[in-house]
């Protein structure tokens, strides 16, 4: 008997969603920082079991939103509950269960999909506080399991996916065995550089920031890839300061981005960065849309 489907994944900002995906999947396909609502996309990742195979839909976290990008990333997470076979809500152990928490809690009593409960980054707290997050867990809603793990150190990651195989439906492989993720390649050297402007940059520029790929062309006989891209911001003085004195910021963000892409792609990498302001794109519906964000859903009255 084999089982295939999906599984969304959803939490807060920061509890460790891509982090937990990318131990998964054995790479790193999902960007990561310390920056709340790095994720803006939904990013697929594909786990391949002797009996099974789990699609994981990662997803934004989900947060109160007041900007239109900050709501077609929340639309993009809530639209998951109603696609997948089994929902996996990530809580951290450092924080507890807070008001956030419970807002997503109550969110799911509306979906009659399996819900599984993830208790991250229990590493970073002692063994006796995680029967107490497992007892308010339990208490506030009836999770089909509820499992302790650490994403970072991989610890009980394998439980977790026998977990979930078993809420799975019956069906063939969906992807072939050796696809790690349905993303494209564009996309995955998009995300690296704007992880590399998030990790560089502070205050509001990353959450301003979007990368697009112009050019992205292999050299097979050479095992070279051209990749020009345009890192975007909304305003001329954030252009400044991604380009840095002399340009030093943006060759050092070029710098990391490239021998990351080169670890990924196993291949050499020839990486042109460009920087443009558009005013305001982070408002705009045509804008977001133009770069690939869902628009954003208004209420009707």
């Amino acid at each position: 008997m084999f089982k295939s489907g999906f599984t969304g994944i959803i939490g807060k900002p920061n509890v460790g969603k891509s982090t937990l995906l990318n131990s998964i999947v054995g790479q790193k396909i999902a960007i990561t920082t310390h920056k709340p609502q790095t994720t803006r996309n939904r990013i697929t990742g594909i786990r391949n079991l002797e009996n099974a195979q789990i699609i994981f839909v990662d997803t934004p976290g989900l947060h109160k939103a007041r900007s239109p990008l900050a709501m077609s990333m929340v639309n993009a997470a809530r639209e998951v509950l109603s696609e997948v076979d089994v929902v996996m809500l990530l809580v951290d152990a450092e924080s507890g269960i807070r008001a956030d928490d419970l807002d997503i809690i109550a969110s799911l009593k509306e979906t009659g999909t399996p819900v599984i409960a993830v208790i991250n980054k229990i590493d970073a707290v002692r063994k006796e506080d995680i029967l107490p997050m497992i007892e308010e867990l339990s208490r506030l809603f009836p999770f089909k399991e509820i499992v302790p793990v650490s994403a970072i150190k991989k610890f009980n990651v394998e439980r977790l996916e026998q977990v979930i195989a078993g809420y799975l439906p019956e069906g063939p492989q969906l992807f072939p065995e050796d696809m790690i993720t349905d993303v494209s390649e564009r996309f995955i050297a998009a995300e690296i550089v704007r992880e590399k402007v998030t990790l560089l940059t502070h205050e509001e520029i990353p959450y301003s920031t979007a990368v697009v790929v112009d050019l992205f062309k292999e050299d097979e006989t050479k095992n070279l890839i051209r990749i020009q891209a345009v890192i975007q911001v909304e305003k001329d003085s954030q252009k400044g300061i991604i380009i840095g004195k002399k340009g030093a910021k943006l060759k050092e963000i070029g710098r990391q981005a490239r021998l990351e892409m080169e670890r990924f792609f196993a291949a050499r990498v020839y990486l042109e960065l460009f920087v443009r302001a558009r005013k305001d794109w982070t408002q705009s519906d045509a804008m977001l849309q133009e770069l690939g964000y869902s628009p954003r859903k208004r209420n009707r009255k």
